[in-house]
């Protein structure tokens, strides 16, 4: 309105090509995030992957992406095919016991399920306010989403949290069928503090200590994704609470992406740990490393998280697919494999 009345001065015009130099900048740096991706799927999966994938997983893999939509809707709304849950109790802890559930609205029965953790230092955040462009994407093409909350510092430590992502996991197994989901076929994913969670999730399943009061219950899960995550040890305590700790050559597949501008986990915690799990796992372990990301580049919708999104669609596609062999859950029987130490794990997130 300003500049069609002639209003906006030198200065004002400035300010717009600088704005909108910006926002070039920050689209062709997010476009070459998606050659990065490729290559860790070619690179983790090996060079066939995409003849591996079943063809009723490969014909859902989407093939261009709204840029448009990306650009003009940064904070992206809920699809209208997608119905929401919402704050249902899977443990006695108030508030911080809460999950929402994302699905269908056409309810389509043998969904797979994907659980996400926020992050926050595992002092703040709550469900619903990162990766949803995942959430969404996903639950709208069919997936079952669960999204949960779980307690935080200084009310509770490790494993606490821990403890309640394993009832997130019973409590799918319970009630996924519910909403249209395949139990069977269970991803954890997390970002920040949440990753840690569900790398520790993933390399603990069926662990008695971890399971207080509910011993028997199945946690194994399918694979495990983690975005901007961290991989040391929790507040003062030692290795057993850090991913590392649990390494194990039966563990399920997972998807790592960290960006490399990361101030908050340097990214060599990142190389640093998926070094070590690939040398201790006989599963696929796929690392993508986001050029010019930070830490938090899940917040928004952005062309850069839209490709990882396609990313975790088409890792998730092969690890369920049957000739790949990976998609079966980690048994819990396996006595498991320990690293020691650890180097650059950067700040708890």
């Amino acid at each position: 309105m300003t500049a069609a009345s002639g209003d906006l001065g030198a200065s004002g015009w400035t300010a717009a090509a600088l704005v909108a130099i910006g926002l070039v900048a920050i689209a062709v740096r997010g476009h070459r995030s998606a050659p990065v991706l490729r290559r860790a799927l070619d690179d983790g999966l090996g060079d066939g992957w995409r003849a591996a994938v079943a063809p009723d997983l490969a014909a859902a893999l989407r093939r261009r992406r709204p840029y448009a939509r990306i650009l003009a809707m940064p904070f992206r709304v809920r699809p209208r095919s997608v119905a929401k849950a919402r704050n249902i109790a899977y443990g006695d802890a108030g508030r911080r016991n809460l999950l929402d559930v994302y699905h269908h609205r056409s309810r389509p029965g043998g969904a797979p399920v994907l659980i996400h953790l926020h992050g926050g230092k595992y002092r703040q955040g709550r469900k619903s306010t990162q990766s949803m462009p995942l959430v969404h994407r996903l639950a709208s093409q069919g997936w079952v989403v669960v999204s949960a909350n779980y307690r935080l510092r200084p009310a509770a430590g490790h494993p606490d949290h821990l403890v309640d992502l394993k009832k997130v996991i019973a409590w799918v197994r319970r009630h996924g069928r519910e909403y249209g989901a395949d139990p069977a076929t269970l991803f954890v994913s997390g970002s920040s503090a949440g990753g840690h969670l569900s790398l520790l999730a993933g390399l603990t399943p069926g662990d008695a200590a971890f399971q207080p009061g509910f011993e028997d219950a199945d946690t194994s899960v399918t694979g495990v994704i983690v975005l901007n995550g961290y991989y040391g040890p929790y507040f003062g305590k030692g290795e057993e609470s850090s991913p590392t700790g649990h390494l194990r050559p039966d563990a399920p597949p997972v998807l790592v992406v960290h960006g490399d501008r990361d101030t908050i986990v340097p990214v060599e915690s990142a190389r640093d740990f998926t070094a070590r799990l690939r040398e201790a796992s006989t599963r696929p372990v796929v690392y993508a490393e986001l050029p010019w990301a930070q830490h938090a580049f899940d917040l928004f919708h952005s062309l850069r998280f839209e490709a990882v999104v396609d990313t975790v669609e088409a890792f998730a596609a092969w690890v369920r697919s049957p000739a790949a062999g990976a998609g079966r859950p980690a048994g819990a029987a396996s006595d498991g494999v320990r690293a020691a130490g650890r180097a650059g794990a950067g700040r708890m997130p």
